[in-house]
């Protein structure tokens, strides 16, 4: 199994109440095929939306 991820969005962990931005754009890239998902960077305080393994770097080559 391999570790490697492709960062394919950045969001703040501090939004507005209600509002899940990195969740919400996980979503739009699943419904376009890509295998997203939200995870937690804990050093920068921020969401990141991932695609993980090696079909990452192809997937995000073509957005």
């Amino acid at each position: 199994m391999t570790n490697k991820r492709v960062v394919l969005g950045r969001f703040p962990a501090g939004g507005p109440r209600g509002s899940w931005p990195a969740e919400e754009f996980a979503r739009d890239r699943r419904s376009e095929g890509q295998r997203a998902e939200v995870v937690m960077d804990l050093t920068t305080d921020a969401f990141l939306v991932i695609v993980r393994g090696p079909e990452g770097a192809a997937e995000r080559a073509a957005v």
